[in-house]
């Protein structure tokens, strides 16, 4: 295949035809139209479903439309999150700067929303211009008696992945800052679910069932008041590790709090997720929980999902997504319904997460890190996939290709994670792939 620049050879890796590994978390090539977003985007992405927090966008009307609602998450309460303030800097600004700009727009926004800690973000122009973004937030801070938090995110400093770090050192600021609230002898942490379509709500429902309390959500249907508290809690569960793995770290170095990775799609990893938990707190009563639950929701799922497991065997599935613990459990969960996983790819990956992703795909599998519209396009091509998972931008490439297409990324609306999420899975994978739409469309390859 002669489809990718010749410098990304290192990065594309075929399963039992490659004898070197493939190497991930490099900056992306000159050239190649990465899939990946800013430093900017990264950041606003993590922080935004904090619902009861101002989000601030200092920069030009562009920044904020471009990550306006970018997430599908939902709250519980407060919405302020919902809305997009920008400080809409223009060529005057960038002349005389934009200090004052956005004094005034802190001043106005507490005043009319009240909110309990506000996030400013800087964008490329402000990294440009120079403003001094961090003494007016700590002014305003000062005035107004919240935590007034500056997010350092021009976005010319790297990729998305530099902009998670980023987010983290923000909430890192936030954390240990109260300790008001009740906790329990069994409390947990949640980062890196965004309570995408009310996952969290399955999620929190589970450990309920089992006796364990999440103390903070880091950040689906955040609260500033439980981030403030998170230093109290027993563990620290981290289900997307591309985002939030630094603050996992920075929370153990500064509070002694241990973590874990885990995954929450696909029968498998959501049941592991379950008993690792449970192990962690050493208790019998909340490990015959686990056990009770996992077989409770398994008796049920099980047969229902069988019908779509015959009706899908031997299609085969594309797979790009952000982080590669999703791919990861995507790769278990197709396989789960019949499908076949023939391209595996992510946009933060690192080398240790791609010989994991090797370990449970395909001879012939296409393992791919950071690619591009043309790789992915010439790799579906090549292996004949029937169905492409992936996001908002490799929604264009699988149309174009005419095959069909399932969003796994922040922007849908429909519940993947546990039990319930695996027959929304199934059921979408079915009635994509079978829609009678694709005998009118004549494929490109």
């Amino acid at each position: 295949m002669a489809g990718f620049l010749k410098d990304r050879e290192k990065q594309i890796f075929t399963k039992g035809g490659n004898s070197q590994s493939l190497v991930g978390g490099k900056p992306s090539l000159a050239g190649s139209v990465s899939q990946r977003a800013c430093v900017f985007c990264g950041s606003r992405v993590v922080l935004y479903p904090i619902a009861d927090a101002l989000h601030l966008v200092h920069g030009p009307i562009g920044c904020a439309s471009y990550t306006w609602d970018i997430r599908g998450a939902m709250s519980s309460g407060p919405e302020l999150h919902r809305s997009s303030f920008s400080t809409d800097l223009r060529e005057k600004h960038v002349i005389f700067g934009g200090e004052k700009q956005l004094y005034q727009a802190l001043h106005e926004l507490i005043d009319k929303y009240h909110p309990k800690a506000a996030f400013v973000y800087s964008t490329c122009i402000v990294g440009v211009i120079g403003d001094d973004v961090q003494s007016v937030c700590k002014r305003v801070a000062k005035e107004k008696d919240i935590p007034v938090i500056a997010v350092m995110a021009e976005g010319f400093q790297g990729s998305k992945k530099d902009g998670y770090k980023i987010a983290c050192d923000a909430m890192a600021s936030l954390i240990g800052t109260d300790n008001s609230k009740e906790i329990s002898t069994m409390s947990i942490n949640i980062l890196g679910d965004f309570n995408l379509a009310g996952e969290l709500w399955m999620l929190t429902e589970y450990y309920k069932r089992m006796g364990i309390q999440i103390l903070a959500s880091i950040t689906g249907d955040g609260r500033v008041k439980d981030i403030q508290n998170a230093h109290r809690a027993s563990l620290n569960v981290v289900q997307c590790s591309g985002s939030m793995m630094h603050l996992a770290k920075t929370m153990q170095e500064q509070y002694g709090i241990p973590f874990m990775k885990v995954s929450y799609f696909g029968i498998e990893d959501m049941s592991d997720a379950l008993y690792e938990v449970a192990k962690f707190f050493k208790s019998e009563e909340t490990m015959d929980r686990a056990r009770d639950l996992v077989k409770d929701e398994l008796t049920t799922l099980l047969p229902t999902l069988e019908p779509y497991k015959v009706a899908l065997q031997g299609k085969k599935a594309a797979i790009y997504v952000g982080g590669a613990f999703k791919a990861i459990s995507l790769v278990k969960a197709l396989r789960l319904i019949g499908v076949k996983t023939v391209i595996a790819g992510t946009q933060t990956g690192n080398t240790e997460d791609y010989k994991l992703l090797e370990a449970i795909c395909d001879d012939g599998c296409i393992l791919v890190d950071d690619s591009n519209p043309v790789e992915l396009s010439e790799f579906v091509k090549q292996t004949g996939a029937d169905l492409f998972i992936g996001g908002v931008k490799e929604r264009p490439i699988a149309y174009k290709l005419g095959i069909g297409f399932c969003d796994h990324n922040h922007e849908r609306k429909l519940a993947l994670a546990g039990y319930e999420g695996m027959l929304n899975f199934a059921k979408e994978v079915y009635e994509t792939v079978s829609s009678p739409v694709w005998q009118f469309v004549k494929r490109s390859f």
